[in-house]
């Protein structure tokens, strides 16, 4: 289930929880994910990495990502502070926008259509806490941009 956060802080922030089901592939818990573009609200069906080896394969050697399938990395499960963080498409075989997320919910930056294999650092512009990866070129299609925000819940352990 998708929770409302308060203000300040996404639902997971908030310590909720939603029900989540597992990936095929990766086995990783799917949780609905809302990114608030201009009022108006835009679900993805994401994959929980919160873990440090799920956070560290992430997407690598996916060959293909629906358009409203997404993963969601949430570092407060290891790293209770914001701060930079940096990702690489090595191993990576398609394009995807990475969007930096900071601890209150709002779009940090946008690391737009990463190129696939590339072992070049792509870098939040501040500290975030939550990185959502969604197909390249889906944040410009549906015009996601920093000040959107984000909103998930943790699945339940």
């Amino acid at each position: 289930m998708a929770c409302t956060p308060a203000a300040d802080a996404p639902a997971a922030a908030q310590g909720e929880t939603a029900t989540a089901i597992t990936h095929p592939i990766s086995g990783l818990p799917i949780v609905p994910v809302t990114v608030t573009i201009d009022g108006k609200a835009h679900r993805f069906s994401a994959e929980y990495a919160g873990g440090y080896s799920e956070r560290a394969k992430g997407l690598m050697f996916r060959t293909a990502l629906g358009p409203d399938e997404a993963m969601i990395f949430d570092f407060t499960t290891t790293d209770s502070r914001p701060s930079i963080k940096q990702f690489w498409m090595k191993n990576t075989y398609i394009p995807l926008d990475i969007i930096f997320v900071r601890a209150d919910g709002v779009i940090d930056s946008i690391g737009a259509d990463a190129v696939p294999y590339s072992e070049k650092g792509v870098r939040s512009d501040g500290p975030v806490i939550y990185v959502l990866e969604i197909p390249g070129g889906r944040a410009a299609e549906l015009g996601i941009e920093p000040g959107d925000t984000v909103e998930f819940a943790q699945p339940d352990a």
